[in-house]
């Protein structure tokens, strides 16, 4: 059998290029390979082989009008990494930043998440190099409709069940789920996130911050404390900060900054009541900068810079991969910072990674944002029941699949009194990837 790096260098060469997938591959390798190689039935059926190779990926141009009559092209992706829990489930990004590579990355994590969340759901992502940043509905409106008039071929409710993520909020799936039924004539639950009236789920955009909150609530009982009194760095501030800032506030912890391309605020008294309204205004505005918070409320800004270098108890990035570096960990580590939870996808660089792991309790995104999928999940059952659930029954269902994230990780991370939260995430989902792939053959 191939060691480990010879086995990452197989990934590294048929897939040149792509770091992001890279990364997320061998941080996955490095958790797992003691209960990969001491496994033979895994081995002899390539398990890990055919867990880093996409079942499916989809390529396509995306052609537009705008609003001056000239035709924009883009390019879309679907990338169907691994069914063997349930239907592909995934966001849909919109970013200049999007390209096969970050796709494939967040797919693979997907597939572990889901995993996680006990729901039964597959893993996938998609999107396009599209960005909603400076366009106009009608602009939005036409390039969904042609998005999916491409993808409408490759997904259903029970095949591939796209999700929003960055770029793609309600109204990008507004328009991408009226083209698909328009293109279908049938009213279905292909796409989640959508609109209360017509098939979403009560506290959908909230979840990934609720979820991660509980999740951090979860971690800190098993230390013998409480989210109350503790004081937390918040990094971005759409709709995933929000949702952890709003539960922040309700368990009586202290969040002191956001951030945006800008740089970041700093508000010792807490981000609270009317501020996080005026957060929410702004962003409604697409205006993706945080000086107007600091201006509008005496808080202090740090232009070009990131929040981890402020002295607090929990760090929680919520933005995007590979936001805090290996300085940014050792500034957390310097001022006694105890915790770090990731909320974003791969929110930490490897390097942030092993020197966090090392010296506070840490935790990745696949365990820590699972919320967002997990009620995305629910509202795939409320669809499928043609029945909603009360905003108590939702939350109720979200806090027993975070507890049972929290569970997982304990029983596959834990040794000698301390958990390894990395170690627990990744061999808990594997397992039951693996053993699921097992028994329905080579496919």
């Amino acid at each position: 059998m191939a060691d480990i790096n010879s086995f990452l260098n197989q990934v590294i060469t048929r897939n040149p290029g792509e770091k992001e997938f890279h990364q997320a591959v061998r941080e996955v390798l490095e958790s797992i390979w003691n209960v990969y190689s001491k496994n033979p039935r895994y081995r002899e059926a390539k398990i890990l082989e055919r867990l880093t190779e996409p079942e499916r990926v989809i390529m396509f141009r995306v052609p537009w009008v705008d609003d001056r009559g000239e035709v924009q092209v883009n390019r879309g992706y679907r990338v169907e990494f691994n069914s063997a829990l349930g239907p592909y489930k995934g966001g849909l990004r919109f970013h200049p930043s999007v390209t096969l590579s970050v796709l494939k990355f967040l797919g693979f994590e997907q597939t572990f998440k889901n995993s996680l969340t006990t729901l039964p759901m597959g893993g996938g992502k998609g999107g396009s190099d599209f960005s909603p940043k400076g366009k106009s509905d009608n602009e939005i409106m036409h390039f969904c409709q042609s998005f999916m008039t491409e993808l409408y071929r490759h997904i259903g409710p029970n095949t591939d069940v796209p999700a929003g993520d960055i770029g793609v909020g309600g109204r990008e799936i507004g328009y991408l789920f009226g083209q698909y039924k328009r293109i279908k004539n049938e009213f279905t639950g292909v796409l989640t996130g959508k609109g209360l009236g017509w098939g979403g789920s009560l506290i959908r955009p909230e979840a990934t911050g609720f979820g991660a909150v509980y999740f951090v609530q979860h971690m800190l009982n098993d230390l013998g404390k409480e989210v109350a009194g503790h004081t937390f760095a918040v990094s971005g501030f759409g709709n995933v900060a929000w949702g952890a800032i709003t539960k922040i506030n309700e368990l009586g912890g202290r969040v002191v900054t956001v951030s945006g391309p800008d740089g970041y605020i700093f508000d010792k008294d807490g981000i609270t009541g009317e501020k996080v309204d005026y957060l929410l205004e702004l962003r409604a505005s697409n205006n993706d900068v945080v000086e107007p918070y600091a201006q509008e409320f005496g808080a202090q800004f740090f232009a070009g810079k990131r929040p981890w270098e402020q002295a607090v108890d929990i760090a929680l990035p919520c933005a995007c991969e590979n936001e805090l570096n290996a300085d940014d960990a050792k500034l957390l580590v310097e001022n006694n910072c105890f915790m770090v939870a990731e909320v974003s996808n791969m929110g930490c660089t490897a390097e942030a990674v092993e020197l966090l792991n090392k010296n506070l309790v840490y935790a990745p995104g696949k365990a820590v944002n699972a919320g967002g999928v997990a009620v995305s999940g629910l509202e795939m059952s409320q669809n499928s029941t043609r029945y909603g659930w009360s905003r108590d029954e939702v939350d109720a269902r979200l806090h027993i699949i975070m507890g049972d994230i929290f569970k997982t990780c304990k029983k596959h991370g834990t040794s000698n009194g301390k958990t390894d939260y990395l170690l627990g995430a990744n061999v808990g989902g594997f397992v039951k990837v693996a053993d699921a792939m097992l028994a329905q053959g080579v496919v």
